[in-house]
């Protein structure tokens, strides 16, 4: 009996020496998650500028895809996705904390320098939108770049487009006309600003662009 209860004690003991190295690994693990590389930071900054030029187009093409997609009052919120992709790409590419917002916010600064109809409010929206999609990312850990996480944070990334559009520019109207620019916005962010991301993302990684992030090796 006392050999029995010495040789259970022993592999308790084993046990716990196995599972204590574990404890630091994960915290280095946490820490590396948070900490951004010099690389990242410019990457980032990059896809920001970049996405900046394409918004201030997209802000462009708004008022004559607005007019016709408007003559069903609510559609023109298929629109929006064009301002959404820029927050999923980074956050795909750079699978850091913060990396979905500070894109977006460098894409919405660029196009407001650039000049738009609604100055330097549209910074706002870019703050919003950016932490739909950097919620995307978060809810897998940061640790995916498949079509379905871009599909997820351009999702919700569209929901805080509808957030705060709503209030601002539906305030009192047609419950159906704001129920249609809702949907039409959420699907418009999984299109545009989810899937087009992610092809963006695919397309940087197979011509070598990104061969110092996770995407390039993931299949």
């Amino acid at each position: 009996m006392h050999l029995y209860t010495e040789g259970a004690r022993t592999v308790r003991n084993t046990n716990t020496q196995k599972s204590t190295p574990q404890t630091p690994s994960r915290r280095h693990s946490v820490r590396s998650l948070f900490r951004w590389r010099v690389v990242d930071i410019v990457v980032a900054a990059v896809l920001g500028v970049a996405a900046g030029l394409v918004f201030w187009l997209w802000s462009l093409a708004y008022q004559p895809l607005s007019v016709v997609l408007g003559l069903t009052p609510g559609l023109e919120g298929l629109t929006a996705g064009g301002w959404l992709f820029a927050g999923v790409l980074g956050g795909l590419i750079i699978r850091r904390p913060g990396a979905a917002i500070f894109t977006s916010v460098v894409a919405g600064v660029v196009e407001a320098l650039l000049g738009n109809a609604w100055g330097t409010g549209n910074i706002i929206f870019a703050v919003v939108q950016g932490v739909g999609a950097e919620m995307g990312i978060a809810l897998f850990a940061y640790a995916s770049s498949r079509i379905f996480v871009a599909m997820i944070a351009g999702a919700l990334a569209g929901v805080a487009n509808v957030l705060i559009t709503i209030p601002l520019y539906y305030s009192g109207v047609v419950p159906m006309v704001v129920t249609v620019y809702a949907v039409s916005a959420v699907v418009s962010g999984i299109v545009l600003g989810g899937i087009f991301a992610w092809i963006v993302a695919r397309g940087l990684a197979r011509a070598g662009a990104l061969s110092r992030f996770p995407m390039a090796h993931a299949r």
